[in-house]
Formats: structure tokens, C-alpha cells, sequence
């Protein structure tokens, strides 16, 4: 393959991840002569087209934990946990720390100010009320569709994915009992099964009723499926608006990440057989008319049922490495943007797509106790 110079860059590769991102015989003959010199890295030329997959994650990779520590602790836990389930590389036990403090001191809020009828409706309204300033389509459907129910920002939005987190680290809040009698007050089903609230919160939904399952409470998994099948038919695709397509979408892929426990656990293609035949059948659809979030969640839907060898995964991948600003070494936004806080989703989708490593059930305080010394207040063993 020929050269094009103005296409050439340089990447720095330590010796960690030779053999993980360099793939060209040409390029590991090189690695090998630099490292037979004693070098502690080497830097290496190689053309856009030559560039695997995981030379390109290691380039996603390399922006964002360079500057990891400076993002905020939702952002920075977000990303720290799923490269930890990843990889169960120790450098992210501080960022899984900060996760840890994070879902502390919110649960500790919620068991301490938030948990009589009265607090959690004048809670819900103030929720409510940050929805209806902002002018954005996702926005308004979202306050619409929520405005007779404010109710299920503290509950779906905030309570849950606390209490579910806590869980995935072996762990609940010292008011635990506490907690639970709150969520028994209410009836899920109603939020869940209702035509308005998913096509305002689809991917919100198929979380939380996987939350409650996972946390022994009102099983409304089934109620929900039905209901968004229902909501989307396939047949009515062509009807629905961009937004309303990826909504659908999101709500699918989040279906599979849920049912995992955001890549705990593998799934069995069979068990959810109608969405990956929706993926096969309409995936250059969802390329077109999809954000790269969206494109990244479905390939990995694939890799999580061990589909690996799927053309889809193939076709993903490659819309996910087209979108790369080699530049600035991330997937930017829609308009360009290269801000690292707003891009910090989908560039951690890509990575995981680019470069995937298998489910991992980590970490927990059984399995990994050395990253819950010290564990935040109000947090103990399950």
C-alpha cells in the first residue's frame, strides 16, 4: 500500500499495548528493532487506511485518561468502571472511588432530606421545573410526557440508578430498608408502560425496570417490553423523526445493557432474538440516521452476546472509525465539537466497540476488596 503524506501521522506507542495496537508486520518489525535498542516507546508512521481498530481506541484512550482526573466525578466514573470491566487495570480504582463517593453521598441525601411524600414532591417539582427551561426537542418531550408524574425523576432518574450501583459493587446504603420502603410506595408500571413516557425516555426505562429486577423489587420487565414494542412498531419506522428513530434505538441497545448489568454478563441472542433481527434488518438505516452513541451501543449489543463475527459489528466499527478527528484523537460531536466532557459517552462506547475485552462481573467489594478501603459513609456490605 502506497504512502500519502498528507495523510501520515505519528503515534506513540508504549511498550504496554505493542502488542495490543500494532498490527502491520512492517510496523512490529520496527517495534521490535526499537525495542531491541532499548527504547522505552518508538514512534511510529503509519497511513489512515493501515489503522486498526485498536489503534484507534488506544488513540480515544490516550486523549481522554490524560486529562481523565479533571471531568467531573459522574463523568469520570462513568468512564473509569466500564474500562475497569474492561480491562481490571488498578488505574481506575480512583476513578471508581470518586463513583463509589459519589453514589454515597447521594443516597445518604435522599435517607436523610428525601424520603417523606412531602419532601420528594417539592424535590420531583424543582426536578421538573430545570426540564421546562431548557428548549431542546428530547427536553420537551421529556417534560410533557412527565409533568402528571414529576415523581419519577427522584424515583426512575435518581434513587434507582443510585441503589442499583451500589448493588453492582456488593454493596447497599447503611438505610437500605429505608430506601426500599420509598420505591414500594409506588407502582412502576404505569411509568413504564406508557406511550408518552417512552418515547420521551426509552433508554431511561429499559434501565430502571432491569434496576428494579436486579434489586428484588416490582418486576416490570415484561410490562415494558410489550409496551415498547408497541409504541415502535418496525413497520412505522419510516414515520418516526430522527429523534424518535434513536430513541427507539436506545431503547433497544439499553434493553441489552441493562439485561448484562452494563457488561457483567454476556447475553444469549435467543433470549432477545427480535431486536438483533431488527439490528440485521435495518442497520444501514441506523448508520444513517443515528449519532455515534447510537451506532457504538449497537455493535456492542453484538459483542455481548459473543457475535463478535457479525457483519454488523464490522459495518459499526467502521462508521465509528470514519467519525474519528485524528487530530484531536476522539469522536467529535455531531457540530464538531471536541469538548472532552460532552464527548465523554460515546468516545467511551467507542473504545469499548473498537477494542473489546469480554465481560467482566467487577469490581466488587468481595472480589476486589482493595478498592473499597476506605469505602465512602453510608455505604456498607450487602
Amino acid at each position: 500500500m502506497g504512502w500519502v503524506s498528507s495523510r501520515v501521522y505519528r503515534a506513540v506507542i508504549s511498550p504496554l499495548v505493542v502488542g495490543a495496537v500494532v498490527t502491520s508486520p512492517l510496523l512490529w518489525a520496527d517495534v521490535q528493532s526499537a525495542t531491541a535498542q532499548g527504547g522505552d516507546g518508538v514512534n511510529v508512521a503509519y497511513s489512515v487506511g493501515t489503522t486498526s481498530f485498536q489503534q484507534d481506541a488506544e488513540r480515544i484512550r490516550q486523549t481522554y485518561e490524560s486529562q481523565l482526573f479533571t471531568l467531573p466525578a459522574f463523568k469520570m466514573g462513568h468512564y473509569g468502571l466500564r474500562m475497569y470491566r474492561q480491562t481490571q487495570d488498578h488505574k481506575y480504582q480512583a476513578a471508581i472511588w470518586s463513583d463509589m463517593a459519589r453514589v454515597a453521598s447521594r443516597l445518604n441525601f435522599f435517607a436523610t432530606e428525601v424520603y417523606t411524600p412531602g419532601q420528594i414532591d417539592a424535590y420531583s417539582a424543582e426536578r421538573l421545573a430545570r426540564y421546562d427551561l431548557k428548549q431542546d426537542v428530547r427536553s420537551e418531550l421529556r417534560y410533557e410526557a412527565t409533568k402528571d408524574k414529576p415523581q419519577y425523576f427522584y424515583l426512575g432518574v435518581d434513587l434507582l440508578g443510585s441503589m442499583a450501583r451500589a448493588n453492582e459493587y456488593g454493596l447497599k446504603h447503611r438505610e437500605d430498608g429505608k430506601l426500599r420502603e420509598v420505591i414500594r410506595r409506588y407502582d412502576f408500571k404505569p411509568y413504564v408502560t406508557d406511550p408518552e413516557m417512552i418515547r420521551a425516555w426509552a433508554a431511561q426505562l429499559a434501565n430502571q425496570v432491569y434496576w428494579l429486577r436486579q434489586l428484588g423489587e416490582q418486576d416490570v420487565v415484561d410490562d415494558f417490553t410489550a409496551a415498547f414494542q408497541e409504541t415502535y412498531p418496525d413497520s412505522q419506522d419510516d414515520k418516526l423523526t430522527d429523534q424518535q428513530f434513536m430513541n427507539k434505538v436506545y431503547g433497544l441497545t439499553h434493553i441489552i445493557f441493562a439485561a448484562t448489568e452494563y457488561y457483567q454478563h454476556p447475553v444469549k441472542e435467543s433470549d432477545y432474538q427480535w431486536i438483533y433481527d431488527y439490528y440485521r434488518d435495518n442497520i444501514d438505516t441506523i448508520i444513517a440516521r443515528s449519532k455515534e452513541d447510537v451506532i457504538a451501543e449497537v455493535g456492542i449489543n453484538f459483542l455481548l452476546a459473543g457475535l463478535e463475527d457479525d457483519p454488523v459489528v464490522e459495518k459499526t466499527r467502521k462508521a465509528i472509525q470514519r467519525s474519528l478527528n485524528r487530530q484531536a484523537g476522539l469522536i467529535p460531536a455531531e457540530n464538531g465539537s471536541t469538548d472532552l466532557l460532552d464527548g465523554e459517552h460515546r468516545n467511551v462506547l467507542a473504545i469499548m466497540l473498537l477494542d473489546w475485552r469480554g465481560t467482566n462481573a467487577v469490581p466488587t467489594i468481595q472480589k476486589q476488596p482493595e478498592i473499597f478501603t476506605g469505602k465512602p459513609y453510608g455505604l456498607i456490605t450487602k
